[in-house]
């Protein structure tokens, strides 16, 4: 009788067996510990996946024998530094930025050493390539959308959400699925996850965190009116005057996820510090709704990077994530290190990853200068 699958289960496990074994695996071991974790899977099906898929994702070192591509980023379209030409790590009070691939930092992190993510990743990951930024930071746009200035307001530049592929999706799927497996050792139990991203594609990263094992724990709505959405058909405006083509987005879903706990929620809070969310004040709990407007100028000079989070709703984020206040916090996809500078303003301790060096060049700048910044409740 043969074994009814839900589509993509093979190659979930496949890349499940493979994100732990950086070294690699023969097909005879990997076929070995694919059954151990789904049961029953034909050899011509893992067999016809790594083939399919070599040498986009996976490489083969030898003779039968696969491993993920040394960093699966690079696969999709991003650029490895080597080690000799990263920078040396930045360090402000208690925020550390690194300059180096979090695929590769993170397979060297200590088991449980990591109590809360708070991240806002690449989507459009061809827009995030070397020659794509190249193109972005030169004005020519490539793959970026750049809107025309708006009551005389220049408008950020955007990646193209609306026109990734099927294939984009499933490099997206694929991408954060590996990544939450190598992310799931170094968390503590009970650590939160909070990932920023898009009502178009919250659904891709949700599917792929929670296959690799992390809890969904809901998400953070953060009220804000952005630019994005609300145009009228192109090139028939007139026409079709009364019409949008999608609804103007006044909302950015952030996705929470969580490390499974061990025990009670109280066991885990003694042992681990984490499990929830630390409140605001002893009679307001820690709500899933936060209102933030667009982030202001004088945050974008300091910090020119086209996804710039403001910092009153990152330090309320932040803030949140670390139900006793104590434990590190890391941003993988560092950016500007708002996120490093928000938890430095709260009193947290912080790490950063960020390869790209004009961005982490930016950060090392920008992060002492959005510490300071005085903010509202807004």
């Amino acid at each position: 009788m043969t074994t009814k699958r839900r589509p993509g289960e093979v190659r979930d496990a496949i890349f499940d067996v493979l994100s732990m074994k950086p070294q690699g695996a023969s097909l005879a071991e990997i076929q070995e510990d694919v059954v151990r974790r789904i049961g029953p899977a034909s050899a011509s099906s893992v067999r016809s996946y790594l083939r399919l898929n070599t040498p986009e994702i996976f490489e083969r070192t030898e003779r039968a024998h696969y491993l993920v591509k040394e960093n699966l980023s690079s696969s999709l379209n991003f650029d490895l530094t080597p080690p000799s030409q990263r920078k040396a790590p930045f360090v402000y009070n208690k925020a550390v930025l690194l300059h180096n691939d979090c695929f590769d930092w993170l397979k060297g992190c200590d088991p449980n050493s990591i109590h809360a993510v708070v991240t806002d990743p690449p989507y459009g990951l061809f827009e995030y390539s070397a020659e794509q930024q190249t193109k972005l930071r030169n004005g020519k746009g490539g793959v970026w959308r750049i809107p025309p200035a708006f009551d005389g307001a220049k408008r950020v530049p955007l990646p193209r959400f609306t026109v990734l592929t099927q294939e984009d999706l499933k490099s997206l799927d694929e991408f954060f699925f590996v990544w939450a497996r190598i992310l799931m050792p170094v968390l503590v139990p009970g650590a939160n996850v909070v990932i920023a991203s898009n009502p178009l594609l919250s659904h891709v990263v949700a599917g792929a965190v929670t296959r690799a094992g992390l809890e969904r724990r809901g998400e953070i709505i953060r009220l804000v009116m952005t630019m994005r959405g609300g145009d009228r058909p192109k090139a028939a405006h007139d026409e079709f005057s009364e019409v949008s083509v999608m609804p103007r987005s006044m909302w950015e879903p952030w996705l929470i996820f969580r490390k499974p706990i061990e025990g009670r929620v109280q066991d885990n809070l003694r042992k681990w510090k984490t499990g929830g969310f630390r409140r605001p004040s002893q009679s307001k709990p820690f709500g899933d709704v936060i209102q933030s407007a667009p982030t202001r100028k004088n945050e974008k000079t300091l910090a020119p990077h086209p996804s710039l989070k403001p910092q009153s709703f990152l330090r309320q984020l932040v803030r949140g994530v670390l139900p006793l206040g104590d434990g590190t916090l890391v941003d993988p996809f560092a950016g500007s290190g708002s996120t490093l500078a928000a938890a430095e303003a709260v009193g947290y301790q912080s790490i950063g990853v960020e390869k790209d060096e004009q961005y982490f060049t930016m950060a090392c700048i920008a992060i002492p200068k959005l510490t300071g910044l005085k903010i509202g409740n807004g």
